[in-house]
């Protein structure tokens, strides 16, 4: 029974790994996949449109009877939270690791607490005291970070771990790389993303069905990035056939694994333990990525991605420290699908 027991708490700790896993294989199985000449718009629709495809049915089965009604201006909405959260932040997501690499990517993705903070200052919802000591960890915590992201983008410096000749030469890296270029894409993304989480957060207020909004949110995503896709790609109508086994496979992974099982997952933990502990293992991803990089990619790891992750991961637990409140920890009421 005590075995029972603990393995039961240490469930959402080992479902966050996976998903932090997950979501850097994404990220690496996509900068392959983009190196052997798939275009990242058809690769977005490709995958949202497959992920959309994956969770309608259940979505219209769970919430058939019990889900609030929709309506014209809830679809607006989720119009709006698919533009920003799929046709630019993917876009940019996809087009920063095409330039670079997923450790940059997962360094950046660290930046969104940091966001999420100034645009609450910018529009006052978060209160500013110099005199508190949780703001002046906010504001240092931010400062952290950010200077972390311009040593990451503008710093590379030697490489620690370099990836022998015969690897170095193949297809994977068959792209040029633009670290600077790629870093500001992953920033917007970063950006992007901390709109996103404050629009869906006053969405699933007035509708609380996670699974109903992912799934509208994937297929609008889909019919904006076909639009986008159509006018970036109007000179290359072969990019919208997938040739090659990884192209073939990281639309499905994206689909499967960084959409619809991530979700879920992120979902049971943030009703388990609540969003603060869903967010401290955003981190994790940074050493994930560099050794996914280095095994699969054969790319380099160098001195300016570590001290720049460090700086940001630093600033990350500062920000989250500060932002942590009794309330926060509460047990949130579950989504209706969880019911």
């Amino acid at each position: 029974m005590e075995l029972k027991s603990c393995l039961a708490a240490l469930m959402p700790y080992i479902a966050m790994i996976l998903v932090e896993c997950f979501d850097v294989g994404l990220t690496t199985i996509s900068k392959a996949a983009m190196s052997n000449g798939l275009s990242h718009f058809i690769f977005v629709v490709y995958s949202n449109a497959l992920a959309a495809a994956l969770l309608l049915p259940p979505a219209f089965i769970f919430n058939r009877k019990t889900g609030p009604p929709l309506t014209l201006s809830l679809l607006c909405k989720f119009f709006l939270l698919s533009l920003i959260g799929i046709t630019i932040m993917q876009n940019c997501v996809f087009t920063g690791i095409n330039y670079s690499s997923p450790t940059l990517g997962s360094a950046m993705s660290n930046l969104v607490p940091v966001f999420t903070f100034l645009l609450a200052v910018t529009f006052r919802l978060e209160k500013i005291d110099l005199r508190s000591l949780r703001s002046q960890i906010k504001i240092l915590g931010t400062l952290v970070s950010i200077s972390g992201a311009l040593v990451v983008t503008f710093y590379e410096g030697p490489a620690i771990l370099s990836v022998s000749s015969h690897i170095s030469d193949s297809n994977v890296l068959a792209t040029e790389t633009n670290w600077v270029l790629g870093g500001l894409f992953l920033a917007t993304a970063s950006f992007c993303l901390s709109v996103w989480n404050a629009s869906q957060a006053a969405i699933l207020k007035g509708y609380p069905s996670g699974m109903t909004i992912v799934a509208f949110y994937c297929l609008f995503g889909a019919i904006q990035c076909s639009i986008v896709s159509l006018i970036a790609e109007r000179n290359n109508p072969s990019a919208w056939k997938l040739s090659g086994e990884i192209e073939y496979i990281s639309v499905i992974y994206s689909a499967v694994f960084g959409g619809v099982v991530t979700y879920c997952i992120m979902t049971w933990c943030i009703y388990k333990k609540g969003p603060i502990f869903v967010a401290s293992f955003k981190p994790v991803s940074i050493a994930i990525a560099a050794i996914f990089s280095y095994v699969f990619l054969g790319e380099s790891l160098y001195l300016g991605s570590v001290i720049g992750a460090i700086f940001i991961v630093i600033g990350f637990y500062g920000v989250m420290w500060a932002g942590t409140t009794n309330e926060d920890n509460k047990k949130k009421e579950p989504y209706m699908f969880l019911k």
